[in-house]
């Protein structure tokens, strides 16, 4: 996959469940606050002002910090093995 493309997906991906947990906030069958970490999650490996509020929101939650370190661990594995998918493919 291109650097371009693969750069394109990822802010897709994270900006989507940024969106969807802003919206999750105000409807009761959408879980908010977890789409909101999952899109951080994601956007943190482009910006720095989303790997500074992840580090905030681990200094004030330290429970949600390492359940946020055991999904980007998993995120990153499940990345991995896609790529390598595709670059067989």
């Amino acid at each position: 996959m291109q650097a371009g493309t693969k750069r394109i997906l990822v802010l897709f991906a994270g900006w989507s469940f940024v969106l969807l947990g802003i919206v999750g906030l105000f409807l009761p069958f959408l879980q908010g606050v977890l789409f909101l970490l999952v899109g951080l999650i994601i956007l943190s490996s482009r910006y720095a002002w989303a790997r500074h509020l992840l580090t905030k929101l681990r200094r004030w939650f330290p429970k949600v910090g390492g359940v946020a370190d055991q999904a980007a661990a998993k995120a990153t594995t499940w990345l991995k093995r896609l790529s390598r998918q595709r670059d067989t493919d």
